[in-house]
């Protein structure tokens, strides 16, 4: 869609998230139970649920408009910056409630805890950390005045170029269910409402609103539907659906999706309400979808026009409603009964979101003991910009402001020690304003370098910049609450959203077009800077680093990347040239040591070079402490990964064919099939950069004596463990299980069983029991649409990722 100045001064600024969640061009551009009264369900399935009599009573005193006002978004006139609204009903004693992001964290216009990346989380591979993690949110969001929290995010992460990778969990569904429930339970727990997302298939964010995803079943059923299985089961309030068709049907108005497998089949007894934008016609609530968000351009007043022309029958409306009510009544919130809403917890939340950023941080690479920096590392020199500056979050939804940040420069002096000269460099540059002698006209910047952006009052720029060399020129767009493009010679350079953005472009010597523009989107006034790095500032900040890694012992370099939703990565490379910067400071000193804050899996054509790789993701507010406890060992790395690294960019499972990445012509297909991240690589003997549950420790650890044992159509997988190190630490116990021998259907190579996380003592074995139940010997039979145990001999395997197997062994058929 092309940049057009005339939407934004059309609507004055008035542009509604709706809008803009299609893309940033196009926002910038243009007791006991009954059933409720006429509660038939929604769609052809005849979904029924079961409300109390108190519901039910509601249901039926509700005027038409009164129900209509529940089954879409309204504005909040407190303001308080979070996601959506809906106003209740005063007269019945119905409250309001308020709809909040939160996958890292509570957004609003408030400070609050900001948690490590949810693949940080699921890189801890840790349950009971998962409901911990869950219920700081939790508390957070009901401090805040919040009432629904629109996450977790569940989607597989099959696409390494996923803008929303770092959003959600694993390439695996059985890890990616554990931590699900794990997290709603912990949210619930605190009287904050769940909401699982985004049902279905919604794997990548270019084009997401258009893209019509062509999945199998089996693939469906086996890969992308588990995890949100799980999260019903364990109780989430709500579903959100996708913004992406699955099978031809648009993911908020599958029949198939919301009514026959998730209220249906699965039994789902919540509401379904659609992403931002995400609703196409008035008949959605026919096929399952409950609610509108944000706004109620098709279950507003078109909805009240089919109803009361009967085209669409009131049982419908009123089955939404009840299914909201329910919850409502569910979590108290009718009846005074809902858990107080606490004080904030700052401190606690800083502590568990530490704790997180500890255990699910994973060291990729110790060579020679590296790791961990001791008083022998007498001269350290920090580089990269995320050095002094932390990077807290990604873009998008989950950017928190968080109640504080401190930068790992200070962090690390202070955990060095006055015997150790810690000195810094930033290696790259955040940039300085565009000058006016470069732009005509120049930009509308204050005194301070911002630029400001209200919601009546969207910032747009159309001007010549004219650049006096050839050059790599770097541009940076900090966004705190809008949305945010810039386009150069007509092409699109930066698309953000909450967060910072940047990229690099190549320009020839002299004039080029340029366009800019900023919509705020949270309520309020913000300011949003737009800064650039010439070729000459970026090679004098190189030539900086160089010079100190020469001076000191050990280089640090921090290298960053800017995952957001909306838009996915255009490769797998690390913005700003990182990479060259790393291999110029490694070839001057070969002792540098790499800490990553990256939401994704990154190729790294410099590995060979470095000492050490320590992966934080993006790693919360209290990021830079963990970092500092990582790297000198008060805490032994534990982490392992929830996605395949691949070599390269062309040994991917998209890799070479659009069809299946980024799609063609709206249409994208899975024809990978149930081959989704590490099943691919082992299917093609395809050797990645690094393994799905991979990750080292400053320890070692044995394993022996593998037993299995069947029982029920279950498994017990029991071995012995042994710290064979000198610190104590935790290894993830990883069990896998081979394909059915009298199976036909496609089916991976071995498959993720079971795992548990075993802390040790330096030399202590301890026996270790997994139980891999019955569903993960199961696979999905298209003849007969359901489960089916896998029959013959399985081969099962145990060890530290799905590469490094040590144990081998077999048990007889299954039954």
């Amino acid at each position: 869609m092309e940049f057009d100045r005339r939407s934004v001064r059309r609507h004055g600024g008035r542009l509604r998230r709706t809008a803009l969640i299609a893309g940033v061009s196009a926002a910038l551009i243009a007791g006991g139970t009954a059933v409720a009264p006429g509660a038939s369900g929604a769609g052809s399935t005849g979904v029924t649920i079961n409300v109390s009599p108190r519901v039910a009573a509601l249901v039926a005193r509700m005027t038409l408009d009164e129900k209509l006002s529940f089954v879409h978004g309204g504005t909040d006139p407190k303001a308080l910056g979070q996601a959506g609204y809906i106003p209740g009903v005063p007269r019945l004693g119905i409250p309001e409630l308020r709809l909040t992001d939160g996958p890292a964290g509570v957004r609003v216009n408030e400070h609050a805890t900001a948690m490590p990346a949810p693949v940080a989380l699921a890189s801890s591979f840790d349950d009971g950390l998962a409901r911990e993690f869950g219920r700081t949110v939790g508390r957070d969001g009901r401090a805040l005045g919040q009432d629904v929290l629109l996450a977790p995010m569940t989607n597989t992460i099959r696409v390494p170029y996923a803008g929303r990778n770092f959003e959600t969990f694993s390439e695996d569904p059985l890890l990616s269910s554990r931590m699900v429930a794990g997290e709603v339970e912990g949210v619930q727990s605190q009287g904050l409402i769940a909401t699982v997302k985004h049902y279905a298939e919604n794997n990548q964010e270019d084009n997401r609103m258009g893209v019509n995803v062509n999945v199998d079943e089996q693939t469906l059923r086996q890969i992308e539907l588990p995890a949100f299985e799980a999260a019903v089961k364990a109780g989430a309030g709500a579903v959100m659906c996708s913004y992406n068709s699955v099978n031809g049907s648009h993911g908020c108005g599958s029949d198939e999706l919301l009514d026959s497998i998730l209220k249906e089949q699965w039994g789902f007894t919540g509401w379904v309400m659609s992403d931002w934008g995400a609703t196409h016609a008035t008949t959605d609530i026919v096929n399952g979808l409950d609610q509108e968000m944000p706004s109620g351009v098709y279950l507003g007043g078109e909805l009240k026009t089919a109803i009361t022309d009967g085209t669409i029958p009131v049982s419908e409306l009123n089955d939404s409603v009840a299914r909201i009510l329910q919850q409502m009544t569910k979590f108290g919130l009718l009846d005074g009964a809902a858990t107080p809403r606490p004080a904030r917890d700052p401190k606690g939340g800083a502590k568990v979101a530490q704790k997180v950023a500890e255990s699910g941080a994973v060291l990729l690479k110790n060579t020679g003991e590296a790791l961990p920096l001791t008083g022998k590392d007498t001269s350290i020199g920090l580089i990269g910009p995320t050095a002094r500056t932390p990077k807290v979050t990604g873009g998008g939804s989950s950017n928190v402001v968080p109640d504080s940040a401190a930068s790992p420069l200070d962090t690390i002096t202070a955990r060095a020690g006055r015997h150790t000269t810690v000195r810094y460099a930033a290696g790259g540059d955040t940039g300085d304003p565009i000058p006016a002698s470069a732009l005509s006209p120049a930009l509308p910047v204050d005194t301070d370098g911002t630029i400001p952006v209200t919601p009546d009052a969207s910032f747009y720029y159309s001007g010549t910049l004219t650049v006096p060399t050839d050059g790599d020129y770097s541009f940076v767009f900090d966004l705190p609450a809008a949305y945010g493009l810039v386009k150069i010679d007509g092409n699109s350079v930066i698309t953000g959203f909450l967060g910072s953005s940047s990229a690099a472009v190549h320009l020839t010597a002299g004039a080029h077009s340029f366009e800019a523009g900023a919509l705020a989107i949270q309520g309020g006034p913000t300011k949003v800077r737009l800064n650039w790095v010439t070729p000459q500032a970026a090679q004098a900040a190189r030539e900086q680093a160089v010079a100190l890694a020469r001076k000191v012992k050990t280089p640090v370099v921090f290298a960053y990347d800017d995952g957001t939703e909306g838009f996915d990565r255009k490769n797998l490379s690390l913005p700003a040239d990182q990479d060259g910067l790393i291999s110029a400071v490694a070839d001057a000193n070969p002792n540098t040591i790499v800490v990553l804050n990256t939401g994704s899996s990154i190729t790294m054509p410099w590995l060979s070079k470095v000492k050490a790789v320590l992966d934080m993701y993006y790693p919360g507010e209290n990021g830079a402490e963990a970092t500092a406890a990582l790297l000198y060992g008060d805490v032994n790395p534990s982490g392992k990964l929830t996605q395949t690294f691949p070599a390269s960019e062309s040994a991917t499972p998209v890799a070479g064919d659009p069809l299946r990445y980024p799609g063609v012509d709206d249409q994208e297909n899975y024809s990978e099939g149930v081959y989704v991240g590490y099943r691919w690589y082992d299917k093609q003997k395809a050797d990645p950069l690094f393994p799905f549950g991979y990750g080292l420790s400053y320890t070692s650890f044995a394993y022996r004596d593998l037993a299995v044992r069947q029982s029920h159509g279950a498994l017990t997988v029991s071995f012995t463990l042994k710290n064979t190190g000198t610190r104590a630490g935790a290894e993830v116990a990883q069990v896998y299980v081979g394909a059915s021998p009298g199976t036909t259907a496609p089916q991976a190579v071995r498959s993720l069983g079971g795992y548990q996380k075993v802390w040790l003592r330096a030399g202590q074995s301890k026996t270790v029991r997994i139980r891999v139940d019955a569903q993960q010997l199961k696979y999905w039979n298209t003849s007969s649409h359901a489960w089916v145990l896998g029959t013959g001999k399985r081969d099962v395997w145990v060890g530290s990722s799905s590469r490094t197997l040590p144990l081998h062994g077999s048990v007889g058929a299954t039954r």
